[in-house]
């Protein structure tokens, strides 16, 4: 198990971390969220000890050692791969670095070559390859190793949605083997789709912190989405509809002051009937988002 415990880091005037505490067990994949600048980066480079602290971040019950460093798999979020070697030399450059043998390591190259779809083959120099290539071959160079743990640092940007599918599923194996992951991005749908917990970082302090569903029920079941043959005028003039939006003709996401008012509305749109869809739920990881990056800063 990963475990960040009380981390605190000051960039000259900028406080970039403050009191940030979390953990991430062995076989879980942590979300890790917040605004450019909300301190995600600074809290991988902590645990990668690229960067002092003050706090302590342990693995496995203990202070990480040269040989717990050479177990872990880290994409940054600045690709940078050596143009004029080739994409085995790559490989194996960064996997001997990780105390791995080469010829334990070449054997693997063209399996995950074809796994990530990489149009190329071993000696494909990594300059003659497209930017998104490259980007899958540093991510075969994150991955080789079989890690036991993983930090991605925005591993899906710039992924095409059938790419982006191929990580996913490279990431949910490393998690059936017991690797702890911890990853972060921008698409909320993704932290939504993979993640068993997620933190937010907003100027370096932990704003949110639970499972997916425990952080939405926090905010209440406030979303109402209903399909019925009503105006929108008349939806929004039932009592407790703050807004209406409409997502097909029919249907339409009812935004409410408060969860209590679901009932009430319910008996208003069904009268008795059948109503084909009725669903009450908190509101979406990504309205979560743009609420809390909205509030003021304490």
């Amino acid at each position: 198990m990963l475990s960040i415990q009380h981390i605190r880091k000051r960039f000259d005037d900028v406080l970039a971390l403050n009191d940030v505490s979390f953990d991430v067990a062995n076989g879980q994949i942590l979300g890790l969220i917040g605004q450019n600048g909300a301190g995600k980066s600074t809290t991988f480079h902590s645990i990668l000890n690229f960067i002092t602290y003050d706090g302590q971040i342990t693995w496995q019950g203990h202070a990480f050692t040269a040989q717990d460093f050479n177990h872990i798999g880290y994409l940054p979020e600045e690709r940078s791969l050596m143009t004029k070697l080739t994409i085995e030399q790559q490989i194996v450059y960064l996997a001997r670095l990780k105390g791995q043998k080469a010829r334990d390591i070449r054997p693997q190259i063209d399996d995950w070559l074809a796994r990530f779809a990489v149009k190329g083959t071993r000696k494909s120099k990594i300059g003659s390859l497209s930017k998104g290539n490259q980007q899958k071959v540093q991510l075969i160079c994150t991955l080789i190793h079989r890690p036991d743990l993983l930090i991605l640092d925005e591993p899906f940007s710039g992924l095409d949605p059938v790419n982006a599918d191929l990580l996913k599923q490279a990431i949910l194996d490393a998690k059936q083997r017991g690797a702890a992951i911890i990853f972060s991005s921008h698409d909320m749908e993704n932290v939504t789709e993979l993640c068993d917990q997620l933190v937010m970082l907003r100027t370096g302090n932990v704003v949110l912190h639970g499972t997916l569903q425990d952080v939405r029920n926090q905010f209440g079941k406030t979303e109402l989405f209903v399909t019925t043959d009503w105006s929108t005028d008349r939806l929004a003039a039932l009592p407790g509809v703050a807004s209406v939006t409409v997502r097909q003709p029919g249907q339409y996401r009812l935004h409410l002051t408060a969860a209590d008012a679901g009932p009430a509305i319910f008996q208003e749109l069904t009268q008795g009937h059948y109503i084909e869809e009725f669903s009450q739920q908190p509101p979406t990881l990504d309205e979560i988002f743009r609420l809390k990056v909205g509030e003021p800063h304490a």
